[in-house]
């Protein structure tokens, strides 16, 4: 059986997860996995994928940068695939199953880990100069401009969890907005 992963960062990424999914449906793959979080947090469908396969099964990835956060997790990966009997595909890569195809998987992985570690260098870089220079804010206080919808939802009766819920923000940002101390 094929079977197919995809991912997206993020919730705004919406028309990448669907060509990932076209992708994947015309490579043949009968069941697919797909999620949008981000690579370095927990992935449960990236886990339930690999509980699914069986031997004889392929796992289906439209690229590397989608299945693995780096280049130890990708080796990983295609260990735990290994292990089941399964084989581990990646489209833009090929046939990952031969000598040749382990090496190229396990050489490109390595590059692609190494090119994200240089952007997030010159990332940090970028971000010391703004912020050197004054030209650096940070990211916008999306909580802090919703806390008249927060005082309103409160002073409904609505809990701070189904504020967050609701509005799409963090737990923790509705009870500092609220000025109350974090419930467990």
């Amino acid at each position: 059986m094929k079977v197919g992963y995809g991912r997206t960062s993020t919730l705004e990424q919406q028309a990448g997860l669907d060509a990932q999914t076209r992708d994947l449906k015309t490579a043949g793959c009968e069941k697919i996995f797909s999620e949008q979080v981000s690579a370095v947090g927990k992935r449960p469908q990236l886990e339930a994928a690999l509980d699914f396969i069986r031997e004889g099964d392929s796992l289906i990835c439209t690229r590397l940068d989608r299945l693995a956060r780096s280049t130890q997790h990708l080796l990983e990966i295609a260990e735990r695939v290994k292990a089941k009997g399964a084989d581990l595909c990646i489209l833009n890569l090929g046939d990952t199953s031969t000598a040749t195809g382990r090496l190229m998987f396990t050489v490109i992985g390595a590059i692609a880990c190494f090119e994200r570690e240089l952007m997030l260098e010159r990332q940090r870089e970028g971000i010391a100069k703004a912020k050197a220079e004054g030209k650096y804010k940070g990211r916008k206080p999306t909580a802090r401009a919703r806390a008249a919808e927060i005082a309103t939802l409160k002073a409904d009766g609505v809990r701070p969890v189904d504020i967050a819920r609701r509005l799409g923000i963090g737990r923790a940002s509705v009870y500092r907005i609220l000025d109350m101390p974090l419930a467990s």
